[in-house]
C-alpha cells in the first residue's frame, strides 16, 4: 500500500498546468483545475526535451548491444567511447534520438555508447562575418549599397542545436535582411551621418529574433555606404559651391572690417600731419629690410605748394603782356 502511495505522489509530483476559466458576464474566476504534466517530460528553459522519457523495448536492447560491442572490442573502443572537449566548446549528446539528462558537456572528458549515441559539438567564442553588399533604397528614393559586419556568440548550446538547423546560415540571412529592412527607413543624409544609431538598432532587432536560436548579437557595424558615381559629382559640386560662398561672405566681411579700420586710421591720421611722415618712415623701414633695389619716395605736395603757386603767377602776368 504504501508503495503504490509513493507511486502515486511521484507520479503527479509535477508542475501544475493552471487552466483558469471565467464567468461569461462577470470577470471573476470560477475555477482553477490542476493537471498535471506527462511523466517523464521535462522543460529547458521553455523548451521542452525528452531527456526523461521511459526507453522503449528497441532502445533497451540496441543499448545493450551497444554495451555488449564495447566489451568485446575493449582496446579500439575506449578511442571511440571517450570524447574531449575544449574550454570553449560545449557537446549535445543524443541516445537513440533523445537528448540525454544533464544538457550541454563541458568542457572535459565524456563516455558515449558507440552506434547508439551521437553528439554535436557547439562553439562559444565570438564569431564574425561580412553582411553581403546589399543594394538598398532608401527613404528619399536613392540607390544605395551598404556593407556590415556581425559579431555573434552562441549564449545556450541546447537552443542551438535543437531550435535551428544551422544557427550560422540562419543568422547571417536574418543579418542582411535586417540591414535591407533598417536602412530602407532612413534618408540618404541619415545613412551618412547615424551610422552608430543605425548600427545600434540593427543589433537590438537581430539579438530579439536570435534569441531563440541560443544566439547572441554582441555588435553590429556598418562598413561602408558606396554612393552612385553621378551622385558623388552632384554632392561634391554642391559642397564646393557651398564652400565657395561661404568663402566670398567671409572676404566681404573682411573687406568691410578692413574699411573700417582704414577710415579710424586716417581719421587719427588727420588730426597730427606730422603723424603721416612717421608712417611713411615706418614703411620706408619695413622696405628696406626686404632689400628691394627699387624703391618709390613719395613727395609730399605740401613741399610743391610755393612753388605750384609762384608758377601760376608767372603764368598769368605772360598771359596779360601777350595780350
Amino acid at each position: 500500500m504504501d508503495s503504490s502511495v509513493q507511486h502515486q505522489r511521484a507520479r503527479f509530483n509535477q508542475p501544475p498546468t493552471l487552466i483558469t476559466t471565467t464567468h461569461p458576464t462577470t470577470d471573476i474566476r470560477a475555477h482553477t483545475i490542476s493537471i498535471p504534466a506527462p511523466q517523464g517530460s521535462n522543460t529547458y528553459q521553455g523548451l521542452k526535451t525528452s531527456e526523461n522519457e521511459n526507453m522503449g523495448c528497441v532502445e533497451l536492447l540496441a543499448t545493450a548491444i551497444s554495451v555488449i560491442l564495447m566489451v568485446l572490442t575493449f582496446p579500439i573502443s575506449v578511442f571511440i567511447c571517450f570524447k574531449v572537449v575544449s574550454e570553449y566548446e560545449r557537446a549535445v549528446i543524443f541516445r537513440m534520438g533523445r537528448l540525454r539528462s544533464g544538457g550541454a558537456r563541458g568542457p572535459g572528458v565524456f563516455f558515449v555508447l558507440p552506434c547508439v549515441d551521437d553528439y554535436c559539438k557547439v562553439d562559444l567564442r565570438t564569431v564574425s562575418f561580412d553582411v553581403p553588399p546589399q543594394e538598398v533604397l532608401s527613404k528619399d528614393s536613392v540607390t544605395v549599397t551598404v556593407d556590415a559586419v556581425v559579431y555573434y556568440r552562441i549564449s545556450d548550446p541546447l537552443k542551438a542545436v535543437i531550435q535551428v538547423s544551422n544557427y550560422s546560415h540562419s543568422t547571417r540571412l536574418l543579418a542582411a535582411t535586417t540591414l535591407r529592412n533598417v536602412l530602407g527607413t532612413r534618408n540618404l543624409s541619415e545613412l551618412l551621418t547615424e551610422r552608430e544609431t543605425i548600427s545600434h538598432t540593427m543589433q537590438v532587432s537581430l539579438d530579439e529574433a536570435t534569441d531563440p536560436w541560443g544566439v547572441k548579437v554582441e555588435r553590429v557595424e556598418i562598413k561602408d555606404v558606396s554612393l552612385p558615381t553621378a551622385l558623388q559629382r552632384a554632392m561634391a559640386a554642391e559642397a564646393e559651391a557651398a564652400r565657395e560662398a561661404r568663402a566670398k561672405v567671409i572676404a566681404a566681411e573682411g573687406e568691410m572690417k578692413s574699411s573700417r579700420a582704414l577710415k579710424e586710421a586716417s581719421e587719427i591720421i588727420s588730426a597730427s600731419p606730422s603723424a603721416l611722415q612717421l608712417r611713411y618712415l615706418q614703411t620706408l623701414n619695413s622696405i628696406s629690410a626686404e632689400k628691394n633695389s627699387t624703391i618709390i619716395f613719395p613727395l609730399p605736395m605740401e613741399l610743391l605748394t610755393p612753388f605750384l603757386a609762384n608758377n601760376s603767377h608767372c603764368a598769368c602776368r605772360h598771359q596779360k603782356q601777350h595780350q
